[in-house]
This record gives C-alpha cells, sequence and structure tokens, in this order.
C-alpha cells in the first residue's frame, strides 16, 4: 500500500512539472541560438525579434551568434541543453529542410532533438542580372538562356545554400542551362556580378541594395508569391515560370524535452512579437516580412519544403562534402 502511494504522489508531481513550469517560466535570461555570423539578414532579425519576445516574456533575450560548421555547432549547442524554454534555435530554412538532406553531417540526427515552437518570418529572393546583360524582363531573361545553352553563368553563396538551389529550381521549371559559379558568401558573389563575371544570381533584397542603387545589377523579379517593403514592386517570377515559388524563413525551435506548457507560451509571446506594428513596418523596411505559424503549421511548412527541395537535389544531383 505505501508503495502504491508513493507511486500515486510520483506520478502526480510528474503531470504537474510541465504547468508549474510555465507558471514559473522564463526565470532567467533566455538564451537565442543564431548558427550564422552577426552582421547577417539572419543576425538582424534574431536581434530585432529577440529584443520584442524579451519584452512579451519579461526577460531579456540575449543572441549568441554561433556560425559556421553548416551551422550543426549551433544545432548541437541546443540540443544538449536543459530543455526547460531557457534556451532557443533561431534557424533559417536552410538549416532544418536543405542542410540535412546536402551531407551525411548535415544535421539529420539532431532535427528529431529538436522542437518546433513557431515561425517568426519569411523573406523572398531577388533574381538579378548583370547590367552588362541585355535583358530587362524574366521572360527575357529566360529566352536568352534558353537560346545560348551553357554560354551563361550564375553566382552563389555556396554549394547547396538556397541561392544555389533556387537558381537550380528555376533552370528545371524553365529549361535552362546555366553554370554555377560558387562563392565563398553572398559579398564576394554580389561584387562579381557587378563586374560582370557571372551573368545572374539570386539573393536577399538587403544584400543586393546597394548594387541595385548603383546601377551595377539589375532586379527582374521575386522568388515569392508576394512581398514586402522594397519587393512589393518587383514582377512574380511564378508570373513567367508558372509555380515558381519559394523563400527564406526563420523559425525557432527548443530542445526536444521541452514541456508543451512552455512551447505554447513562447509560441504566444512570438505571436505577439510579430504583429507589433512597429516592428513589423520596421523589417517591411528591409524585405523581411514578420509571419507568424504555430508549431503544428511550421511542421507542415517543414514537410513541405523538405519534399520540394528533395526533388530539387536529387535531380541536379546536389552534395556537400
Amino acid at each position: 500500500m505505501r508503495l502504491h502511494r508513493l507511486l500515486l504522489t510520483t506520478l502526480g508531481l510528474a503531470a504537474l512539472t510541465g504547468p508549474a513550469l510555465a507558471q514559473t517560466y522564463p526565470t532567467k535570461p533566455i538564451r537565442l541560438i543564431v548558427p550564422f555570423a552577426a552582421g547577417g539578414p539572419a543576425d538582424i532579425v534574431a536581434r530585432e525579434v529577440g529584443q520584442k519576445l524579451g519584452s512579451e516574456l519579461g526577460q531579456t533575450v540575449v543572441v549568441e551568434n554561433q556560425g559556421g560548421g553548416a551551422g550543426i555547432t549551433a544545432l548541437t549547442t541546443v540540443t544538449r541543453s536543459e530543455p526547460d524554454g531557457h534556451i532557443l534555435l533561431f534557424a533559417a530554412s536552410g538549416n532544418i529542410v536543405l542542410q540535412p538532406q546536402l551531407s551525411k553531417t548535415g544535421g539529420a540526427d539532431l532535427l528529431p532533438r529538436l522542437r518546433p515552437v513557431a515561425m517568426v518570418s519569411t523573406g523572398p529572393h531577388v533574381l538579378v542580372v548583370s547590367s552588362k546583360l541585355p535583358v530587362k524582363t524574366v521572360k527575357e531573361f529566360i529566352d536568352y538562356a534558353r537560346a545560348r545553352p551553357g554560354a551563361l553563368s550564375y553566382g552563389s553563396a555556396g554549394v547547396g545554400g538556397v541561392s544555389h538551389l533556387g537558381m537550380e529550381y528555376l533552370q528545371a521549371l524553365a529549361k535552362t542551362d546555366m553554370t554555377h559559379v560558387p562563392y565563398k558568401g553572398t559579398a564576394a558573389a554580389i561584387n562579381d556580378l557587378s563586374a560582370g563575371n557571372v551573368h545572374a544570381l539570386f539573393s536577399s533584397p538587403p544584400s543586393l541594395q546597394a548594387a541595385i542603387d548603383r546601377g551595377h545589377v539589375r532586379a527582374l523579379g521575386m522568388s515569392a508569391l508576394g512581398g514586402t517593403g522594397a519587393v512589393k514592386s518587383l514582377p512574380l517570377i511564378a508570373g513567367t515560370v508558372p509555380g515558381f515559388d519559394f523563400t527564406t524563413w526563420y523559425a525557432l525551435y527548443a530542445p526536444s524535452g521541452t514541456p508543451p506548457a512552455i512551447v505554447e507560451q513562447i509560441g504566444s509571446a512570438v505571436r505577439k512579437t510579430v504583429n507589433d506594428p512597429a516592428l513589423k513596418a520596421k523589417m517591411e523596411a528591409q524585405g523581411v516580412e514578420l509571419t507568424y505559424a504555430s508549431a503544428q503549421d511550421l511542421t507542415q511548412v517543414m514537410k513541405r519544403d523538405t519534399d520540394k527541395w528533395a526533388k530539387v537535389i536529387r535531380d541536379a544531383k546536389i552534395t556537400v562534402e
């Protein structure tokens, strides 16, 4: 009888652990791990969102940049941490749906140890060409490339990155044949595009704006089915290439053992954060659309994008060592 009572007491305490933690959470600053270097697009969004999220949760959110290693360092840090909601991963779609498919060491083994919390933002990519190329629309660019198979080249921030896969996705749908030239980072690719050493490129609006303003590159269209801020006036690539649509999204993840009540509390704070009018306007000016999606909806987005990019990766025979 005594053992039976002890077991019931233990089960009762376990059942109360999640709600009890949620009632006191957070009890200390929250670490937001970003798998990219400081100053880049992901870091900028993370810091803006983190500051407001901290206000909503009543605790400071400290951004920690752990770039390099294709994001594996950051994912490992989070998956090995205490699952109490005080450490979160600010991941890009590439960390979650691209890298695990591109390499045996891309983090596929780490994904089951992460718990989706909420989507934070989405952002389109802009198709730009060298101003030396005699095309002014997406249709003219595709026709020009089709008429010169193998003659044009496109740059990217590296093999297996979203700028690389985005162009392979476009090529598959538009039936073009261009040569991939990978660079060590976006800045180097844009510099060579501006000089006319490569002919086309996909990148995020903030990284391209200076080159566009100087007239070195020409923006032809955007990769999403809608946009905000500076890209809102650009034509949709899908208007010329039906079915073409891709964005980079950012989302929060927690260690897999984080109690559901805490995940729900963080998700609620994220929803309030991304719907803040002042923050939305500030990010839209940089071509970033704050977009909330619940943990359940984020899981569906992950599955959809994993399936879509798996086909692109397989058909283009892309691998990363």
